[in-house]
C-alpha cells in the first residue's frame, strides 16, 4: 500500500469496454514508472472484465500485478440484451448501467479518504463521464484530479462547435444519454489538467484549433497516446492465439479483418455483409459476437449468419464469437485491411499498426473519426456516410468497398499512408517523442 513518500493515483474508468480498456492501459504505463502507487476503482464485474479482455490481447496476468484494483459496491441492475432491430445503434441497452453509476460517488469517496491519509499527494484520473470524481478530489486537501478523454480531438472540436451554435447532437446518441451527459456536466470541477489519448501526429491540426476554444484553453492539455501497446514493442512474449495461426495460412495483405467492437448490427445487415464477402472472393476473419451488456458474463450468444454461409466460406473465412486479441490481428502480415465501426481505440490500433480502414461509423463519436481516418490521414474508406445511417448496406456495396481497398490502387496509397503514420507513432513513444514528453512531464508535475 501507499506511504507517505508516494503519490498515490487513483484511476475512475467508465464502465465501458473502449473506456475500461485505455485507462487500464494508462495504469499499466503508470505502475512502471518509480514513486507512483496505481490504484483502478470500478464495479467488480468491470475489474474482471478488464483484466480478463487485457489478457486475451497478450498480456499475461502477472503484468497487473502492480496495480490494486478497488471493486466498488452496486447494488444489482438490470443488463438487458441489446436490440438488433433498434433504429438508432447506439447501446440504449446499458443505459441503467450509466445512470447507475451515480450509486458510485459515496463509495468511490470513502475510498479516496482512506488513501489519501497514507499518501504525500493523491491525484484522481477520471473518465470525462465519471465527473463526480473530480469534486470528491476537491475535498481533499491533498488531492487534485485530471479529466481524461478517450476521444478523438476532431471529435471534441466538433462538440464543441455544434454547442457553441446551438446545434442538436443529431442521433449521435440516445435521447436518454444526452440528458445523463447534461447531468454529469454539472458535476464538473475545475481540473488541474485535460489528459487525452491521442497523439500529434495524428492529431496535430486538431490539436492546434482545440487549443482556441474556450472549454481547452485554460487548464494544461496533456497528450499522451497511443495508449495501446504498439506492435512487437511494448509486451512481454505471450502465447499466440489460435486465429494468429489461421492467419499465418495466408500470404500477405491478403485477409479482411472485420470487426464492430462491441456495437450490434441487424440481422438484415449481418445477411448482406456475409453476401457481400462472399461475393469479393477475398479472405476474411470475421469477429461477430453480441454487444457487450452491463455485465459480459451474462451474455448467451447465438449465430445470426445465413444458413449454410460458414461451410460456402471454409478455407478463406473466419468467423469468430468471441473476443480476440485486435492489436496481434491487425499487426499480422497477412491482414490487408480492417472493416470498422471507427471506435476510437480500434482507429489508434490500425494506424499503429499501418492498416487501411473501410471505416463504418455507428454512433457516438465514430463519425467524426471515419472522417479523420478518411479525409484527414488518407488512411481511410468510407462505407457508407452518416447521412445515410439508417440504411442497410447492400452486399454490392460491401463487395465494391473490399475491392477498392484490397486490389485497387486508393488502396495501395491509403496502405503506404497508414504505414508512414505507424512509423511516427513508434517515434513519438520513445524517448524525446512528443506523446513520451508528455507523459513525463505529466508525470514530473505530479511528483513534484
Amino acid at each position: 500500500m501507499s506511504n507517505a513518500g508516494e503519490v498515490t493515483v487513483v484511476i475512475v474508468p467508465f464502465p465501458v469496454q473502449g473506456h475500461l480498456n485505455q485507462l487500464l492501459h494508462l495504469s499499466l504505463l503508470l505502475s512502471t514508472r518509480s514513486g507512483l502507487a496505481v490504484h483502478f476503482a470500478s464495479l467488480a464485474s468491470h475489474n474482471r472484465q478488464a483484466k480478463l479482455r487485457l489478457q486475451l490481447q497478450g498480456w499475461p496476468l502477472s503484468s497487473l500485478s502492480s496495480v490494486h484494483f478497488h471493486d466498488l459496491p452496486l447494488p444489482p441492475i438490470p443488463s438487458p440484451p441489446p436490440n438488433p432491430h433498434s433504429p438508432n445503434s447506439f447501446p440504449t441497452h446499458l443505459q441503467p448501467l450509466f445512470d447507475a453509476t451515480d450509486l458510485l460517488r459515496s463509495p468511490l469517496s470513502s475510498l479516496l479518504h482512506s488513501l489519501s491519509a497514507s499518501t504525500r499527494r493523491l491525484v484522481v484520473v477520471h473518465d470525462h463521464l465519471m465527473s463526480f470524481a473530480g469534486l470528491e478530489a476537491a475535498a481533499i486537501p491533498n488531492a487534485e484530479s485530471y479529466k481524461f478523454y478517450g476521444l478523438s480531438v476532431a471529435f471534441l472540436g466538433e462538440v464543441e462547435q455544434l454547442r457553441m451554435k446551438g446545434t442538436d447532437l443529431d442521433e449521435l446518441f440516445s435521447p436518454e444519454f444526452r440528458l445523463f451527459t447534461d447531468r454529469r456536466r454539472k458535476d464538473e470541477f475545475q481540473s488541474s489538467g485535460l489528459i487525452i489519448n491521442t497523439c500529434r501526429v495524428v492529431e496535430r491540426n486538431y490539436l492546434k484549433i482545440l487549443a482556441r476554444t474556450e472549454a481547452y484553453s485554460c487548464v494544461p492539455v496533456f497528450v499522451i497516446g497511443p495508449l495501446n501497446p504498439l506492435p512487437w514493442h511494448d509486451r512481454p512474449n505471450t502465447t499466440r492465439d489460435e486465429c494468429l495461426e489461421w492467419l499465418d495460412r495466408h500470404p500477405p495483405c491478403s485477409v479482411v479483418y472485420i470487426s464492430f467492437g462491441t456495437t450490434i448490427i441487424s440481422d438484415e445487415q449481418v445477411e448482406q455483409l456475409a453476401s457481400g464477402l462472399l461475393r469479393s472472393g477475398y479472405r476474411f476473419f470475421w469477429v461477430l459476437p453480441n454487444a457487450d451488456q452491463a455485465d459480459i458474463f451474462t451474455d448467451e450468444s447465438s449465430s445470426r449468419l445465413p444458413a449454410g454461409f460458414l461451410k460456402a466460406v471454409e478455407g478463406v473465412g473466419k468467423v469468430v464469437r468471441g473476443w480476440v486479441p485486435q492489436l496481434d490481428v491487425l499487426a499480422h502480415p497477412a491482414t490487408g485491411g480492417f472493416m470498422s465501426h471507427c471506435g476510437w481505440n480500434s482507429c489508434m490500433e490500425a494506424v499503429s499498426c499501418g492498416v487501411p480502414v473501410m471505416a463504418w461509423p455507428m454512433h457516438s463519436d465514430q463519425p467524426a473519426n471515419a472522417r479523420l481516418l478518411a479525409e484527414g490521414l488518407m488512411v481511410g474508406l468510407v462505407v457508407r456516410g452518416w447521412d445515410r445511417r439508417r440504411e442497410v448496406v447492400a452486399a454490392e456495396r460491401v463487395e465494391e468497398v473490399v475491392r477498392m481497398v484490397m486490389e485497387g490502387e486508393k488502396g495501395r496509397w491509403m496502405r503506404e499512408n497508414a504505414w508512414r503514420i505507424s512509423e511516427a507513432l513508434r517515434v513519438t513513444r520513445n524517448d524525446g517523442g512528443s506523446s513520451k514528453e508528455a507523459l513525463d512531464l505529466l508525470v514530473g508535475h505530479w511528483r513534484r
